[in-house]
């Protein structure tokens, strides 16, 4: 799949622009706060829905204006798509799929695919297990409606147990009430635990593969997934005994404390935890793998490899393997931010400055 062309109006810099991109290789070149990283935000908010920079969409707006516009047009193996997202600061924004309005983010999901990777990435390695709980919730969701739909129920029931958690002042009144919730978090949380676990088993060879090449074969990654501790066929009834025994800890805390929402992955290069211990330059490599590694998991699911967004990913790679990444990524259609690119490499080179995009 690919991006043919991008439409933005009072996004961000920019005022009014159109965007053609080519097959393969396009390289956003400028200096910074040029524009360049809001050109991959629109792409990524017409094939999600949301921002990877900001939670409110009305900080999208540029300046002194009311309404912003993203409209894309992407090409599949057998159909074109329109998507078009229309921001109002005094209402919440509107998405169009082909002309038509849709409701839920829902519907969005899977009419295109792409993977983003940017230096902020490293979160998904060092920080904490949100970001390596949102880098799954992401992917899976892109091909898997059901998984996105369970991952809902399952945060509205975890709310309202934790509500119950709060409000209840008699541990006795508790458990005569919570039985409900507990049943319905075990099964949405089975759902969600079988597809993570296919998901990771699936994508850990991958990034090793893409680490392996990218590093010269130097190091070893090794990628596995860390959720409740039950054997597949015992989960459910495993975890409402877990549910039950930390009932009272529960209570007195007020929250949740077994689920599917404290799974995490564990990465390792030979051996060492990446996190606490690698370099700033082995935890880059690794995220960048684990990245790489979703184009083969949605090309698998959907028969197509997705569009690739790369910002400012050259900033810490040397020459080689700049060179070795954009050869591994050749198969896709990648778009790609930087300073400045010297690359002898065939692109379609894209000059960005001051919100404003020309053929160089």
């Amino acid at each position: 799949m690919k991006i043919n062309t991008l439409e933005l109006k009072n996004f961000r810099n920019y005022e009014r622009q159109i965007i053609k991109f080519s097959e393969g290789l396009n390289v956003l070149v400028g200096k910074n706060a040029q524009g360049k990283t809001n050109v991959l935000e629109a792409i990524f908010f017409a094939v999600i829905g949301k921002s990877f920079k900001v939670s409110k969409e009305k900080e999208t707006i540029k300046w002194g204006e009311e309404i912003s516009n993203i409209k894309a047009i992407f090409s599949r193996l057998y159909r074109d798509v329109e998507i078009e997202l229309i921001f109002n600061k005094s209402c919440k924004k509107a998405i169009k799929i082909d002309g038509v309005s849709i409701k839920k983010i829902g519907e969005l999901l899977g009419n295109v695919n792409a993977v983003f990777f940017s230096p902020q990435e490293l979160k998904l390695v060092k920080e904490s297990p949100d970001e390596r709980r949102r880098f799954m919730n992401i992917d899976i969701s892109q091909t898997n409606k059901r998984y996105f739909y369970a991952l809902n129920r399952y945060e509205k029931v975890l709310a309202n147990r934790n509500k119950l958690l709060k409000i209840t002042k008699d541990f006795n009144v508790l458990k005569d009430t919570i039985d409900i919730w507990d049943r319905a978090l075990v099964d949405l949380a089975y759902k969600i635990f079988l597809e993570r676990k296919d998901f990771i088993e699936k994508l850990a060879p991958y990034a090793e593969k893409a680490h392996s090449y990218i590093s010269g074969g130097s190091e070893q990654l090794k990628i596995t997934y860390n959720s409740f501790d039950a054997k597949d066929k015992d989960f459910k009834e495993e975890m409402l005994k877990a549910l039950q025994k930390n009932l009272e800890k529960d209570f007195k805390h007020g929250y949740t404390s077994i689920g599917v929402h404290r799974d995490d992955l564990d990465i390792f290069l030979n051996g060492v935890e990446v996190k606490n211990f690698g370099s700033q330059g082995q935890q880059r490599t690794a995220a960048l793998s684990m990245k790489l590694a979703e184009l083969e998991i949605i090309r698998e699911r959907t028969g197509e490899y997705p569009i690739l967004l790369l910002d400012d990913v050259f900033s810490e790679l040397d020459l080689e393997r700049q060179k070795r990444l954009l050869a591994f990524t050749s198969r896709t259609q990648t778009i790609i931010t930087c300073t400045e690119y010297s690359l002898m490499l065939n692109a379609n080179i894209l000059k960005v400055e001051n919100g404003n995009v020309k053929n160089a």
